[in-house]
């Protein structure tokens, strides 16, 4: 029982991030339907799982992975865990922006589709999202398994994956006219995470601070690009 009570305390901390960005968006009153962002969320933790699978996939070769010495680590970092963690959400979001188009052309329609707001600026608001919804699951599962990293997980997980969420959204929507702006705004999410991993595992303080920087710093270019489309603006 107090392993399931750690287990809810860990859900509700990990939830905070996407609470906050729920109340910024209603206080600034974003054509952003509480049924978008409720998929959005449920799609980026759905994305959890065939991460868990993809990953598990390429544990079976890992040994071809460090028989690569010192290539073999930074290959686990950035193909084994970043790599398969974006394309997991990626693959998510073309399916839940699947399902939009279809909704939007059948019936009526969403009242999220500004004219006002480019697609792009919808796709990333849905990415920064689903990326919070993947690191509640994230971080409570690892923070259940690991409680002295749980507070660090939390606090740097979410905006890390919500900055990488907000890259990959925008990638899958620009992908159709623009695919080659689309593959380098997919391998940005896949870069930062990787970065964020390797200075995780680095012993000592400075490597934890520099995951922390780079985690909040790219969140905070994601607020800021959502928060100009937003109102119309170059994002």
């Amino acid at each position: 029982m107090p392993g399931v009570g750690v287990l809810i305390i860990l859900l509700f901390i990990s939830s905070i991030p996407a609470i906050a960005v729920f109340i910024w968006f209603r206080f600034a009153r974003y054509p952003f339907s509480l049924p978008r962002f409720s998929f959005s969320l449920l799609a980026g933790a759905i994305s959890f799982f065939p991460a868990l699978f993809l990953q598990n996939i390429f544990s079976a070769v890992s040994e071809i992975f460090y028989a690569a010495g010192k290539w073999g680590f930074i290959a686990e970092i950035f193909v084994r865990i970043a790599f398969t963690e974006e394309s997991s959400r990626l693959i998510v979001l073309i399916i839940l922006f699947f399902i939009i188009r279809r909704y939007n052309a059948a019936g009526p329609r969403d009242s999220d589709l500004s004219v006002n707001i480019s697609a792009d600026t919808m796709a990333s608001a849905s990415g920064l999202i689903a990326g919070l919804g993947f690191a509640i699951l994230e971080s409570a599962v690892y923070g259940a398994s690991n409680p002295g990293n749980a507070l660090l997980r939390t606090f740097t997980a979410a905006p890390l994956h919500g900055a990488c969420g907000f890259r990959v959204g925008s990638s899958a929507a620009m992908f159709p006219e623009r695919p080659v702006q689309a593959v380098f705004r997919f391998l940005s999410a896949v870069v930062i995470h990787g970065i964020y991993n390797f200075m995780l595992i680095i012993p000592g303080f400075f490597p934890s601070i520099a995951a922390i920087l780079i985690a909040i710093s790219a969140l905070a270019t994601s607020i800021m690009a959502i928060r100009n489309g937003m109102k119309g603006e170059n994002a």
